[in-house]
């Protein structure tokens, strides 16, 4: 198959993996953001074949992981409103809040309904009109502008009982809060390939202008991997940190523009709390204030206490690289798939999720 074959061709990894044997003695740290790129590097084996000098560690590129507690908790409560539907993408109905998890909010008789596109949740709202619709809007660069999209359409069509929860978060703030922390010494990023089909490649350049590292835009074959995981060496060994893109046949400098103005149409950056890292200034989306009607915030008075991670979970490490899973207490022992402790043990993307799927020894 174009484009999927020839970056899983054996041979062709085997050459680059010689090549970056060879490109530098140096121990280096590299962290892919993404975890798409998580899951990848697991079922590839590629941390296993790559050299003992050249080391990855994830990032806290999976959306489900980072959604704070609180916003869990919020969501619950929005759900909980007698007249309300709440609508969600599947993978957030097991991470857990404070107290219970939507899974658990829906057994008990909440009216939670899990959708593939926001689009969906917007027939809901036009089938039942008596009823109002929330849809709890979590993910990316990559997933807000389907939502601004859906908004857009509610809006032309006068649909008054749809409302959007945001919880929205942007990657580059991320990845800025990641290079100043001290306890995290990385030598290169290597930058999610479907965040940046949307935003391009010029939002990393302050990685390169300001912290001298290199960052790499990379596809999701092993090829891609290995290629701009030899790119990053390459970028070090000649003094010449930048932005480069690997993943050309999806990517380039300048993104989707019609994307990015239909989001920058319908929200605005906000400060926005990762779970388990902090509340990261300007690394959130909110709506503007023109469609606070359609602002679920606003909209329903919901007030949450101040929650705290689960005892012994070490997700907000583990999200910034500082640990990796087998180092939680709880990994494989209280927290499972089956039991998660933590959000990182939910998502397919979750970092604990893929250790203990593809890892474990």
């Amino acid at each position: 198959m174009k484009y999927v074959d020839e970056y899983r061709d054996s041979k062709v990894a085997s050459g680059l993996l010689d090549k970056i044997k060879k490109a530098s003695g140096r121990n280096l740290k590299f962290m892919e953001v993404c975890g798409s790129h998580t899951v990848a590097i697991f079922k590839s084996g590629i941390r296993d074949l790559l050299p003992e000098n050249i080391s990855l560690v994830s990032g806290p590129g999976c959306p489900v992981c980072v959604t704070a507690v609180e916003d869990i908790d919020r969501a619950v409560e929005i759900a909980h409103i007698p007249e309300v539907i709440l609508a969600t993408f599947g993978d957030m109905m097991r991470v857990p809040g404070s107290r219970t998890s939507l899974q658990k909010a829906r057994a008990e008789g909440s009216d939670i309904r899990i959708v593939y596109s926001p689009f969906d949740a917007l027939k809901f709202a036009k089938e039942n009109p008596e009823r109002k619709v929330v849809f709890f809007a979590a993910g990316f660069e990559t997933t807000s502008p389907a939502v601004a999209a859906t908004l857009g359409r509610a809006i032309e069509e006068g649909i008054g009982n749809f409302f959007v929860f945001s919880v929205h978060k942007t990657i580059p703030g991320a990845m800025r809060a990641l290079l100043d922390t001290p306890a995290l010494k990385i030598d290169g990023f290597l930058c999610p390939g479907h965040v940046s089909t949307i935003i391009g490649a010029a939002p990393y350049r302050f990685i390169a202008e300001e912290y001298g590292k290199p960052a790499v835009i990379s596809g999701f074959e092993p090829v891609d991997i290995l290629q701009a995981t030899l790119m990053m060496i390459e970028q070090i060994e000649e003094g010449r940190p930048a932005v480069d893109i690997q993943y050309r046949r999806a990517v380039s400098m300048g993104g989707n523009p019609k994307a990015r103005e239909v989001v920058g149409r319908f929200f605005e950056p906000s400060d926005s709390n990762w779970r388990g890292i902090a509340v990261i200034p300007g690394s959130g989306l909110k709506l503007r204030a023109e469609f606070s009607a359609y602002d679920a915030e606003k909209v329903f008075d919901i007030t949450v206490e101040t929650p705290k991670e689960a005892n012994g979970c070490a997700c907000g490490e583990v999200l910034q690289g500082i640990k990796t899973p087998p180092e939680c207490r709880l990994f494989a022992k209280a927290c499972t798939p089956e039991n998660p402790v933590g959000a990182c043990m939910v998502s397919y993307e979750g970092s604990c999720s893929a250790y203990f799927k593809y890892s474990r020894r």
